[in-house]
């Protein structure tokens, strides 16, 4: 068995948590760009409150684990192994409570080069344990804004989960698909899902714009986000988001493995 203690001590040997791989220089100007309402940055998340510089920093102080000195602006950010912990923890009882319910459930990925297999496990364990694993819209065309302007993108599943691919790759269904935060993907899934008549998901799984995207309309979702990316945590800070899971999502896919062991016990769905 996966204990904490073991699990913290992977999170700090591969970097998944501790001092990660992504820059202070890059979660700074992000969160300059998400003060600044970009909606690169905002990927699917309508603030409520006022979030400045100041505030998105304290938030993700809190949330992370990452220096709140402003003064801090180079280096290696960290994340705080024991927020992990507990936020997977919190993720594990939402999944527990999905199967539990037996509720469709609907997951996606904006890193499916990185996060496709986590997410695919937690498909099939719930799939096993009774809930629908939603793939609406499959093949449906999505156009999306990307550093080389807007491009056309069909939605794919790949063992359940979804993603985009750019329309020269290759047949659907193989992987890997490609990296966005865009929120349009789930837009579309949640609203070909409402036009077919349901059923629509009781819980989203997933990252970037589709764990932001989907908790804006209203639906329970539950995700990971990495230290630069302080949307999802002002969605969990004003109630939108149900839980998000602080890590470097940019590590080895391998790297993910005791995470999804770890969630799937602790949610009493593994095998």
């Amino acid at each position: 068995m996966l204990t904490p203690d073991a699990l913290r001590a992977h999170l700090l040997a591969v970097r998944l948590a501790g001092a990660v791989g992504t820059s202070r220089e890059v979660s700074l100007r992000r969160y300059r760009l998400f003060a600044a309402r970009d909606p690169r940055v905002l990927i699917g998340i309508d603030p409520e409150g006022v979030w400045g510089q100041r505030e998105l920093l304290d938030l993700m102080a809190n949330r992370c684990g990452v220096s709140a000195d402003p003064r801090h602006t180079s280096g290696c950010d960290v994340i705080d192994p024991e927020r992990t912990l507990a936020a997977l923890d919190a993720f594990a009882e939402r999944i527990r409570g999905a199967a539990r319910g037996g509720v469709p459930v609907l997951l996606g990925t904006g890193h499916p080069h990185r996060l496709l297999g986590f997410y695919a496990a937690l498909a099939d364990a719930l799939s096993a344990a009774g809930c629908e694993i939603l793939t609406p819209a499959q093949g449906r065309c999505v156009d999306i804004l990307t550093r080389f302007g807007v491009r056309t993108h069909h939605l794919d599943y790949v063992r359940g989960v979804a993603l985009v691919r750019e329309p020269e790759a290759e047949r659907p269904g193989c992987e890997p698909g490609v990296h966005s935060h865009s929120p349009l993907p789930v837009r579309l899934a949640l609203a070909a899902a409402a036009e077919a008549g349901g059923p629509l998901p009781g819980l989203v799984i997933g990252d970037h714009g589709w764990v932001c995207g989907a908790g804006q309309l209203g639906f329970e979702a539950i995700g990971l986000a990495d230290a630069d990316d302080p949307a999802p945590f002002v969605g969990e800070a004003e109630g939108s988001v149900s839980v998000v899971v602080p890590l470097d999502d940019g590590v080895r896919s391998s790297h993910y493995g005791p995470l999804t062991r770890y969630v799937l016990k602790r949610a009493c769905l593994s095998q």
